[in-house]
């Protein structure tokens, strides 16, 4: 037991030094970007390709971004060389939910900036600073978050609003010619802010509870956008407004195929952005 104390003692000390203050994250500007303190630990040695802009919408399924998602996305474009930057708004979550219980928890309220920091080890920014000029492309991971915190979708529905800055950066990188990628449920945000875009959320009918949020394909129509039925294998492209999207898990399926459906995402954004 003294062995085992001796080996971990350094590294909680260690640990700790880099802690922040209890309840409040410290972000501190470099090159123009508020990181936290953290964010030099996270770092890997700058590679060439593409500079990609990931906004999250918070730290888990039911109230967040989709852990994996978000993940899958990541790995994806480390591997083509990508430059990465994490977003996320600086605001309230709409609620807290209990993962084991899946109910949400009373009283308990968390900010998706601090929240979606998780995900990213720390190295973050306020949305409200990413701006389509400093970046070639944008991707947004699903999660119930997109729906929750990024727009009102999940309770709105077809008559949602967005973010204000989920909404001007869209528009932006758009204006700019620049391309969009967005998985799972954060198709629909492309569909309420740029009318007639052309997205997927998998297929049009629940078959049995394999896509058990087949539905939001009458939502997407209702908003004026076209919906184009792909495999969650698979990704769908938008060639006219440069928006890419697939399903994930807006199908019940192994987790590979959902991986292997993003690694198509985010291809078809990088061949895009023409890195």
């Amino acid at each position: 037991m003294a062995a085992v104390r001796a080996l971990l003692v350094p590294r909680l000390a260690a640990a700790s030094a880099f802690a922040p203050l209890p309840g409040r994250l410290r972000l501190l500007p470099r090159g123009g970007r508020a990181l936290s303190p953290r964010a030099a630990l996270h770092g890997s040695a700058s590679r060439p390709g593409a500079r990609v802009a990931v906004v999250l919408s918070g730290c888990g399924v039911f109230d967040g971004t989709e852990i994996h998602e978000a993940s899958a996305i990541l790995v994806h474009l480390s591997r083509a060389g990508a430059a990465v930057e994490i977003f996320a708004p600086d605001v309230a979550q709409m609620h807290v939910i209990d993962h084991i219980k899946g109910q949400p928890s009373e009283g308990e309220t968390r900010n998706v900036l601090a929240e979606s920091a998780r995900i990213a080890r720390g190295k973050i920014s306020d949305l409200a600073t990413l701006r389509a000029a400093n970046h070639d492309a944008a991707i947004f991971p699903g999660g119930f978050g997109a729906a929750k915190n990024l727009s009102t979708f999940a309770v709105d529905g077809k008559d949602c609003e967005v973010n204000a800055d989920v909404e001007r950066v869209l528009k932006e990188f758009r204006g700019a010619g620049k391309p969009i990628g967005l998985c799972c449920i954060a198709p629909v945000l492309a569909a309420k802010v740029l009318r007639g875009v052309e997205v997927t959320v998998g297929h049009e009918q629940e078959e049995g509870g394999k896509w058990p949020y087949a539905g939001t394909v009458e939502a997407i129509r209702a908003l004026g956008s076209k919906h184009c039925a792909r495999e969650v294998t698979e990704a769908h492209v938008d060639q006219k407004n440069k928006v890419v999207t697939t399903p994930a898990f807006m199908c019940e399926t192994a987790l590979h195929h959902i991986h292997d459906g993003i690694g198509a995402m985010v291809k078809k954004v990088l061949e895009l952005s023409g890195k």
